[in-house]
């Protein structure tokens, strides 16, 4: 998947954010918690590690969100060290079942915000790959997605979200 655009939309978006909030600090810390609790927001709608519990995951749409919602701020913290270079997704392979994928990809994140560096942050996304290919989203589907939350991002701050 092609992630020029990505980058682009998410660079304008942040512009913007940090203009109408009056964002003057470095923010990549907060960017890095966001992630990881996307991240455990998306885990716990799929609901892949509730063993004590029989109901299934949400449905397809909550999902999607969540996963773009984790997307938004992967990009922005690409751009704040200057990996927004990154063109295509990276692949790569990624072992175990959902749970063991969500796990790793909290430890790539954390890795990351310690060592900053492009290895890092490809490895972050590889590991949503993995995770995109387990819940059985197609890249076209998060791009769809990600325009529409793009969208709804810019009216939020719009209206003092």
């Amino acid at each position: 998947m092609e992630l020029t655009k990505l980058f682009t939309m998410q660079r304008e978006l942040d512009a913007y954010i940090q203009k109408k909030q009056f964002v003057s600090n470095d923010v990549f810390k907060e960017k890095g918690l966001a992630l990881l609790v996307e991240l455990a927001e998306l885990a716990n709608e799929t609901r892949c590690f509730k063993f004590w519990s029989s109901k299934g995951p949400s449905e397809r749409k909550v999902i999607l969100e969540e996963y773009v919602d984790s997307i938004h701020f992967l990009l922005s913290l690409g751009i704040e060290k200057g990996l927004d270079t990154l063109k295509v997704w990276p692949e790569g392979e990624v072992e175990g079942d959902l749970t063991d994928v969500f796990m790793q990809t909290m430890s790539a994140i954390q890795k990351f915000m310690m060592h900053t560096d492009k290895e890092s942050y490809e490895n972050i996304w590889i590991h949503y790959g993995a995770i995109a290919n387990r819940i059985g989203i197609s890249y076209i589907e998060i791009m769809d997605a990600y325009l529409e939350k793009n969208e709804e991002n810019y009216k939020r701050q719009q209206t003092g979200y």
